[in-house]
């Protein structure tokens, strides 16, 4: 039975609702059937029209969403709610979802401030609901073996890790064109305290916190912005110091001319380390002190249960983006469906972001621009 999901967000031109639907649909695991799709109702009206929507399951806000399809009875109403609004309005409707019942998947960050991240993550606490966030860079196959291969011990202790997000759509003032994206992203009042280290440095950190298995403890910022009349940083680079003794570089720009997302990941232990980047996603290079690097590859018969339980076609196939990104909605539906039938919930199903890695992330943020402000060479990582 698929799971009824409905929708805060992601109207008429949002680039990350449609994402979001094409995740859900993938392993067809979910039937969109509600939506509040934009806070002007005539927007939300015309959106839910455009996707087939019944127009009584159209809502004009996220309060009037929750508040009637609780109403419904309970083998009719929404069960999954999708939030992918601008960052200053995940915490109201996600509190509010969890309150009421019903399980949340939102797009990160989670949310506008770290205060507010600790406060969701006490309603989650006492709420029976699941949560999950929609970290998409955890969903690739290829990174779930590098999070298995660490934390197998092969690579021995880790000692570095290396990140980085490059890209360069806001080398030029976007924000003063009609570009939607770039408005609200640059904006403080709806993206918060951050720019470049809200929107990709928190997935960079995610990425490297994720594979390691390690947390960040203390770091050491340098925070620019480059283009003239921005109001929030489109550059940076960070020193990290890990648990366990390791230490970690992290750089985040969207003023890397040319680049796109190639998102790329180096770990190095004191036995061998590994090598993963966006822009060749199936493939996983693992590098030894004393023999030859491999080469591990999407559908391969050796890889682990999380890579092969994450990967839908045959090996040479590639998968993407999209995909990584409907492994966080599949395991999503897995644990509800789990839970739904009375039953134990796989380890695979349950490998998807949740709440501590949300108050991680906005702790990251918060913790990187006072770096960045303060004249101390390094700071402790607190949330």
């Amino acid at each position: 039975m698929k799971l009824r999901l409905g929708m805060i967000g992601g109207g008429q031109g949002a680039f990350i609702g449609a994402v979001h639907r094409h995740a859900a649909a993938l392993d067809g695991l979910y039937e969109l059937v509600a939506g509040a799709f934009s806070s002007n109702p005539d927007t939300s009206k015309a959106s839910g029209q455009l996707l087939g929507l019944s127009a009584d399951r159209v809502y004009g806000s996220y309060e009037e969403l929750i508040e009637r399809e609780k109403a419904l009875p309970a083998d009719e109403r929404v069960q999954v709610l999708s939030i992918v609004t601008p960052n200053h309005l995940h915490f109201a409707p996600a509190k509010l979802a969890l309150e009421n019942g019903f399980h949340v998947i939102l797009d990160k960050p989670m949310t506008f401030s770290l205060a507010e991240a600790k406060d969701l993550q006490a309603v989650a606490a006492a709420s029976k609901s699941r949560f999950c966030l929609t970290h998409t860079y955890t969903g690739y196959p290829m990174v779930k073996e590098a999070r298995q291969l660490v934390a197998s011990g092969d690579l021995g202790t880790v000692r570095k890790a290396y990140v980085e997000y490059p890209q360069g759509w806001l080398s030029n003032f976007e924000e003063g064109s009609d570009n939607k994206q770039a408005a609200w992203r640059t904006d403080p009042a709806r993206s918060g305290v951050a720019g470049a280290m809200g929107d990709i440095g928190t997935h960079a950190f995610n990425l490297l916190e994720y594979v390691t298995g390690l947390s960040v403890t203390q770091l050491c910022a340098d925070i620019n912005t480059v283009v003239p009349g921005r109001k929030l940083d489109d550059d940076g680079a960070v020193l990290l110091r890990l648990s366990g003794g390791a230490s970690g570089v992290l750089v985040a720009t969207q003023v890397a001319a040319g680049e796109e997302n190639n998102v790329r990941l180096r770990v190095y232990g004191d036995k061998g380390g590994l090598e993963w980047q966006q822009v060749d996603a199936n493939t996983l290079q693992v590098k030894w002190l004393d023999r030859p690097m491999e080469i591990r590859r999407t559908g391969a018969s050796y890889v682990s249960s999380y890579a092969r339980h994450n990967t839908r076609t045959p090996a040479g196939h590639p998968e993407g983006y999209l995909e990584a990104f409907a492994n966080l909605y599949r395991n999503f539906a897995l644990s509800l469906q789990a839970d739904l039938g009375g039953k134990s919930v796989p380890p695979e199903a349950l490998d998807y972001p949740g709440i501590e890695e949300g108050v991680r992330g906005m702790a990251f943020i918060e913790n990187v621009i006072a770096s960045g402000r303060s004249d101390q060479k390094w700071t402790e990582f607190t949330v």
